[in-house]
Parts: structure tokens; C-alpha cells; sequence
């Protein structure tokens, strides 16, 4: 990933618990605000997504996504990118696990590129506001 925002959160409870809420992408709109229609197209012998289509409405941002996902053996992190959309040219993005104490730190990078140019301010700024909401939602889930 190029120019991308990253942001870490510590949530309270074990990486594995936190990667099978991440892993779990039918359940997204029941935790994440934005997504208002997620299904899994294709999952691994494991049962890890592969591709997913999400339905995403994000106040300015109105679109139906199909992501790709590749999940490292280890499952401490997972990495998606876009394969198809109406506004976006790409989307880029990971979350990291590692563990700490009793629980575990959650790093998320994400880079878009919207398929109409913005200045690179206010994209950071979109970023920064997706990544914390998400993590937030993610710690909220779990943690509830």
C-alpha cells in the first residue's frame, strides 16, 4: 500500500477472538455502521473469505464493492484489495494483530483512490475517519 493512514486500538481480548470478528464479514452490518449489505462469494477449505461484496454507505460515499482477502497462515493479520466498484480506482487494506497483556493491538491501514481525483488533504482526512470508526465498531463488537 502507497500513501496510506494507519491507526492502532487496544482491544480487550485475545487476537484469535478479535481475527474470527474480523473474519466474520456476513456479520458486518450488525457492527459496522457503514455496511449496510455484506455476503461472502467465495471462502477458503477453512472457511476464510476470499472475495466478499459489500454494500457501503458512508455518508458521501455510496458504493458496492467486491474485495479480494489474503490470510496469512498464522492469522495475526489479513490484507484485502478492491476488485470491482463504481467509485473507487482501488482500496487497499490490512489489519495487523498483535498481542499485548491480556489482549490485543489492532493496527488498520487503509489507502483509497476514488475514481474522481480529491485533494490529498481531504482523502487523508476520509481515512483517518474510516479507520477510527472501524476500529471503534471493532472494539465495541468484541468487547460487547
Amino acid at each position: 500500500m502507497a500513501d496510506k493512514t494507519a491507526q492502532t486500538i487496544y482491544i480487550d481480548a485475545d487476537p484469535r477472538t478479535v481475527m474470527d470478528a474480523i473474519a466474520d464479514i456476513g456479520a458486518y452490518p450488525q457492527w459496522v455502521s457503514e455496511y449496510q449489505e455484506t455476503e461472502v462469494l467465495d471462502s477458503d477449505e477453512e472457511g476464510y473469505p476470499l472475495t466478499a461484496r459489500l454494500v457501503l454507505d458512508a455518508a458521501v460515499l455510496k458504493d458496492t464493492m467486491v474485495l479480494s482477502y489474503e490470510w496469512p497462515a498464522d492469522r495475526k493479520s489479513v490484507r484485502w484489495s478492491l476488485v470491482s466498484s463504481s467509485l473507487l480506482r482501488a482500496l487497499d487494506g490490512a489489519y495487523t494483530l498483535a498481542p499485548k497483556g491480556s489482549g490485543t493491538d489492532v493496527t488498520y491501514e487503509l489507502s483509497v483512490e476514488l475514481v474522481i481525483p480529491i485533494i490529498g488533504l481531504l482523502k487523508r482526512k476520509a481515512e483517518r475517519r474510516l479507520t477510527d470508526t472501524a476500529l471503534k465498531d471493532l472494539k465495541k463488537w468484541v468487547e460487547g
